[in-house]
């Protein structure tokens, strides 16, 4: 027998957890399914090393700061703790190790599946990101099996590595930040153009001066709401960020060496785009993620998967995104950028009709006067 819910979001994340806020700020019944064993898991589960390239001040969520020096870009563990700690702070109903399969529309209902639990609902907000699925080329599968792989979504540190020369593919921020890291215990080449570099370091005097300005940049006049924002958006659709931490000089310095892509196998081993063929024993994929909408079967998206909307909002009455790169700001994906958007978007859950009783449960979150603000 299904579970009525009036809104389910999809995902435990921190977009997942600012639309569950404000839903709840309203008085709206709601209910998060999150595939996690806990809350904060999509952070725990990536490398060691990780840290946010914006300072705590930035990226917290509505409601409440990250804890810590304000300056301070905080570590992956410590934003994890921190979503974990917001979920229970503000008694957000969330349900865990519940992973959607499915997400059909019949009449004016949502038809939720995930393993053996059915829910119905009048609304359905996807927090799951742009990009889930881990990607690697299609080659990859041609190595010789004596070669160990891991993409960067696997990759912890570098004792997983085995003795021997490592490759990594893909020079964005993780491959750099990897490369970099790999390079103290193994000789290590990164394979990929470089993506240019950010004016300053994070947490450095010229980065506390700069960041204000941009931050105004990236979450208000980088926006869908004015001609500026909408031509960029156009332009930067497969867009790839600059080197925020790790420069060009610090990789020479720690002696990676630099490759041109990697397009091929041959004879097991990995073949560069200047036909150079690297004998590694290992190869870290940090080649990014593909979206992965095929368990939502409505129609919402475009040709390459993209979901198509206005601010979050579908063509179909009550489905909604959020977390979305450039979703309406260039901040739109970043933690701190994410609270906007929930607001919008539960705002507009309020003022559909529901069959929902206006009554809400203890256990469907009951809003809460704000202690401080991020």
């Amino acid at each position: 027998m299904a579970e009525y819910v009036e809104t389910i979001i999809v995902g435990g994340g921190q977009a997942g957890l600012a639309v569950g806020y404000h839903l709840a700020q309203l008085g709206r019944p709601f209910l998060i399914l999150d595939g996690n064993e806990r809350t904060g898991d999509s952070w725990r589960n990536r490398w060691d090393s990780l840290r946010l390239f914006t300072p705590a001040y930035l990226s917290g969520l509505p409601g409440l700061k990250v804890p810590g020096p304000q300056s301070r870009c905080p570590t992956k563990e410590e934003i994890a703790d921190y979503l974990e700690a917001y979920a229970a702070k503000f008694d957000l109903p969330i349900r865990h190790r519940l992973r959607v399969q499915s997400i059909t529309k019949i009449a004016d209902r949502f038809i939720i599946t995930a393993g053996d639990h059915r829910f119905e609902a009048d609304n359905v907000v996807l927090a799951t990101g742009g990009y889930q699925t881990a990607y690697a080329p299609d080659f990859a599968a041609q190595l010789d099996p004596a070669i160990m792989q891991l993409h960067s979504s696997e990759y912890r540190r570098p004792t997983q590595l085995r003795n021997g020369d490592v490759l990594v593919v893909g020079a964005a921020n993780s491959g750099a930040e990897i490369a970099l890291e790999a390079s103290t215990t193994h000789r290590t080449w990164l394979s990929g153009p470089h993506p240019g570099s950010e004016p300053t370091r994070p947490g450095s005097i010229a980065d506390r001066l700069f960041t204000p300005p941009f931050w105004f940049f990236l979450s208000r006049v980088a926006s869908v709401s004015n001609p500026i924002g909408r031509r960029m958006r156009l332009q930067m659709i497969d867009f790839t960020a600059p080197l925020g931490r790790v420069k060009p000089k610090d990789l020479e310095l720690a002696g990676v060496m630099r490759l041109p892509r990697t397009i091929a196998v041959r004879d097991g081993k990995p073949v560069m785009e200047d036909g150079q063929v690297v004998d590694a024993t290992n190869v870290v994929w940090c080649t990014g993620y593909r979206p992965s909408f095929d368990w939502v079967h409505l129609d919402v998206f475009d040709q390459e998967c993209r979901p198509i909307h206005d601010r979050g909002v579908t063509a179909v009455p009550g489905l909604y995104f959020i977390g979305l790169f450039f979703l309406s700001t260039l901040a739109s994906s970043l933690i701190g950028g994410v609270g906007r958007d929930a607001r919008y978007i539960a705002r507009y859950i309020a003022a559909r009709p529901s069959t929902f009783s206006t009554h809400v449960p203890q256990s469907f979150g009951r809003p809460r006067a704000p202690s401080s603000t991020a």
